[in-house]
Parts: C-alpha cells; structure tokens; sequence
C-alpha cells in the first residue's frame, strides 16, 4: 500500500524561510542608501534654484544678493522636509547651506568671492 501524501516537509519550509530572510537581509540597507540618495538630491536642488533667485533678487535690487530666504519667498521655496539657510553675502558673492530632516547630512554651496567648486552643491 502506497501513501499518496502530498506537500512539504517541515525542512523544505525551513529552508525557504531562511532564502527569504537572506535576501531580505541584503535588500533592506540597500532601499535605506536610496532613500538618503533621494534626500540629497532634493538639498542639492533646492540649493540650484537658490542660485536662480539669488541672481534675480541681485537683478532687481541695486545689485545686492538676498540675506535670507525670506527676503526671495516670491520667488524661491525649499522642498518639503528641507532647510536651507543663506550665510554669509557679500557684494561680490553669497554662500548657503541645506540639510534635510530625515538625514544627518548637509550640503553647501557658494557662489561669487572666494568661492571654491562655485556653484556646485557639496554634501
């Protein structure tokens, strides 16, 4: 007489189990990364755009670059989640930073004066 019992054995289980928990293992750092790289690339954007209103802001005001941005709030708003603070202006230039409150990271940028990588976000 033949057992004709059909599904898995508790080992073949297991060892699905296991598969699965190894790649999630490897693929949850890897969506984190990701999300951090997203964050980033807001900061750096919202950090290009302020270069945009600060040259219509120096345009339209006796050539002077905006101390804050709320001096440019018609013209330049921050992604949601991001900060960005303008430092030091001079007449010749300005510099600005940005940080995300998801991240631990800043960037920064400085255009005109002494500026070194001008105009180039850097995290």
């Amino acid at each position: 007489m033949h057992s004709n019992k059909k599904g898995f054995t508790l080992i073949e289980l297991l060892i699905v189990v296991v598969i699965i928990g190894i790649l999630a293992a490897i693929a949850i750092p890897k969506f984190a990364n990701t999300k951090e790289k997203a964050y980033i690339a807001s900061m750096k954007s919202d950090l290009r755009n302020l270069i945009t209103a600060q040259e219509a802001y120096f345009s339209d005001n006796s050539s002077v670059y905006a101390s804050s941005t709320t001096a440019l709030s018609k013209t330049y708003k921050a992604s949601s989640g991001v900060t960005v603070t303008v430092g030091t202006v001079t007449s010749t230039g300005w510099s600005a930073t940005s940080s995300h409150n998801a991240t631990t990271k800043t960037c920064k940028i400085s255009v005109g004066g002494s500026a070194t990588n001008e105009g180039e976000p850097v995290c």
